[in-house]
């Protein structure tokens, strides 16, 4: 199937799963940003979206579109540097003239930090809440206060650190991957491409920026509740 065979199949691909990992996101950042609010509002969207079987059939779809996002890059990543052979590194000089953005150049990279980020994420958060539901077990904390595991987390300054390298990361990564999705799909005209990336630009920032506030207020939350105790 050329979908999956050819080159021009593998891109659209990956811009359609790519674009359906922004639209998770959005819903991840809203969601999050509840916590800001109300602990128990977000805990109770934490229960509805806990170890129910449409929860795991959603989860199990999302990990199938990251993984079939992630497998493409490397795919097209390799392709893309067997026909540059020696002359990738020559390609890569002349490409400083500014035609061509920094986070173009190192995709690759920004997609392994992300993927780490993704594992650290899933460790923190995943495994502690719908693992933990699933199993019947509680790995030190209660899988159903989501609220309480954010608290604990992000009063952590190494987590913190961590946290806000992946959130720059998937902040490079998406800036571009945004425009260059809708430009495999069609929106190729000068007039709209230039459209796309200021549109794609400003989305991402404030998505980023979005996840941003959660994890620096609730880092300086718990230094205030340190200073006051």
């Amino acid at each position: 199937m050329w979908l999956f065979k050819s080159t021009i199949g593998r891109k659209v691909v990956m811009s359609v799963t790519g674009i359906s990992l922004i639209l998770f996101l959005t819903f991840h950042c809203c969601m999050n940003l509840v916590a800001l609010f109300s602990g128990e509002a977000y805990n109770l969207i934490c229960k509805m979206l806990g170890a129910n079987w449409y929860a795991v059939v959603a989860t199990m779809g999302l990990a199938g579109l990251a993984l079939l996002h992630i497998v493409y890059a490397f795919i097209l990543t390799a392709q893309n540097r067997k026909a540059r052979g020696e002359n990738r590194y020559e390609v890569a000089t002349t490409v400083n003239s500014g035609k061509v953005e920094w986070a173009s150049k190192n995709m690759l990279v920004l997609g392994i930090i992300i993927l780490l980020g993704l594992i650290l994420h899933l460790a923190n958060f995943w495994y502690k809440m719908m693992f933990a539901e699933l199993m019947h077990t509680t790995m030190g904390f209660d899988p159903t206060d989501g609220y309480g595991i954010i608290q604990y987390t992000f009063s952590q300054p190494l987590y913190v650190v961590l946290y806000v390298i992946w959130i720059v990361a998937i902040w490079f990564h998406l800036t571009h991957g945004f425009w260059s999705a809708m430009q495999t799909l069609g929106a190729s005209g000068k007039t709209w491409f230039c459209r796309w990336k200021i549109i794609g630009f400003i989305y991402t920032t404030l998505l980023m920026l979005g996840f941003l506030a959660v994890i620096l207020t609730f880092y300086f939350k718990s230094l205030f509740c340190c200073a006051t105790c």
